[in-house]
């Protein structure tokens, strides 16, 4: 059956980028906050008793990448009069490839008995997601100049996406990071918390005022 067209206005573009955002947040602290930390803390007890948080954190991750995509289409669609956005979402949806590929670092600590191979798995999956952060802050620092109002939303966009970048290149370039981690991870989650999350709610109750029509052939 063919779809002659279809059309989707943009405030329910809006919506589905905003409810999307949400379901990352909730989907990454668990995955992150409540899966990850206890695999770092106590990698051998959190496998073999709470093997379930380890997989649903597994599906999180997955979950998070999912709606990454999500996003990045509806912005797309939502800001595509912008020069920067097509750039935007190249680089939003290279983060989403990124943490896809991150997450075939954590499946094989389910079958695992070694606190160190499951510690090096963890660290494994937190490089190769530090990479896709990268990336993700530049597609950040260009929403802020996609979306320009609300200013402060905008401006924390920016900060967060230049604060992303930041703590991937120290991750790789101060032999002491982890003496700083703590600084950089406040530095990174204040402009991220705020702009994300303002921009989240700004998107579902006052963004995307313009009907946005597309065909399929």
């Amino acid at each position: 059956m063919t779809v002659s067209s279809f059309a989707i206005s943009g405030q329910h573009l809006s919506r589905i980028a905003g409810f999307s955002y949400l379901v990352i947040f909730i989907a990454a602290i668990f995955a992150n906050f409540f899966m990850l930390e206890s695999l770092k803390t106590q990698p051998l007890l959190t496998v073999q008793e709470a093997d379930l948080t380890v997989r649903l954190g597994i599906l999180a991750f997955l979950i998070t990448a999912v709606f990454d995509v999500v996003v990045a289409w509806a912005l797309h669609l939502l800001y595509r009069s912008h020069p920067l956005t097509g750039l935007s979402t190249l680089f939003r949806m290279m983060h989403a490839a990124i943490m896809g590929v991150a997450v075939f670092s954590l499946p094989e600590v389910l079958t695992s008995a070694d606190p160190s191979f499951i510690l090096q798995q963890i660290n494994q999956f937190n490089t190769i997601w530090l990479i896709g952060l990268f990336f993700f802050g530049i597609h950040l620092i260009l929403l802020a100049f996609i979306i320009k109002s609300p200013r402060f939303i905008a401006l924390f966009l920016l900060l967060a996406g230049i604060m992303y970048m930041s703590d991937t290149v120290a991750h790789f370039m101060i032999p002491g990071y982890d003496q700083y981690s703590y600084l950089f991870l406040l530095l990174v989650a204040v402009p991220s918390l705020i702009g994300e999350m303002s921009l989240a709610v700004w998107l579902i109750i006052k963004g995307g005022k313009v009907s946005v029509k597309d065909t399929i052939q």
